[in-house]
């Protein structure tokens, strides 16, 4: 069986190759093949060329439909690892959170109202001044102070303004 094995080997080997269209592949294809064969009995009345070609044909069928799979299962989301979360910055970003918030907590209502307003919630001077029933003057003096009173609060550096 080895002889007729050594005999055959290039032609399963350009067999691999018209599969696969690499040599490396096909390399590993011929491998896989000839491990198969050595570890498998050839059945009775079937010529082993013919068997050996069969059985790199089934090979390289399995291979290339797990490859379809593996290629399907990365568009699916739900088949995917989760995103990977980095500790450190999470901790250090609850800890901001943390400060910040204390920070506010320490303003007087009447800026940590606008703050939030116009900060957190996104809304417009014209907007907050609307919804406290304040002028719109009074909504950007309060919003600065309390800018001012949180860069000082978290010892950030003051934001430079261009003349």
């Amino acid at each position: 069986m080895k002889s007729e094995l050594t005999e055959v080997l290039p032609q399963l080997r350009r067999f691999a190759y018209s599969l696969t269209g690499s040599m490396d592949e096909a390399d590993d294809l011929l491998q896989s093949t000839v491990e198969r064969a050595l570890n498998r009995t050839v059945p009775e009345g079937v010529e082993l060329t013919k068997w050996l070609f069969r059985v790199c044909r089934n090979l390289w069928i399995d291979g290339y439909r797990a490859q379809k799979v593996r290629q399907e299962a990365t568009l699916q989301p739900q088949l995917q690892e989760r995103e990977i979360v980095d500790g450190e910055r999470a901790m250090a970003s609850e800890v901001e959170l943390e400060q910040v918030s204390r920070a506010m907590d320490q303003l007087p209502d009447d800026q940590r109202l606008v703050l939030s307003l116009v900060a957190v919630q996104g809304l417009s001077y014209k907007e907050a001044a609307a919804t406290l029933e304040i002028p719109p003057g009074t909504v950007m003096s309060r919003l600065a102070r309390a800018r001012t009173a949180l860069i000082e609060s978290l010892n950030l550096p003051a934001a430079r303004t261009s003349s």
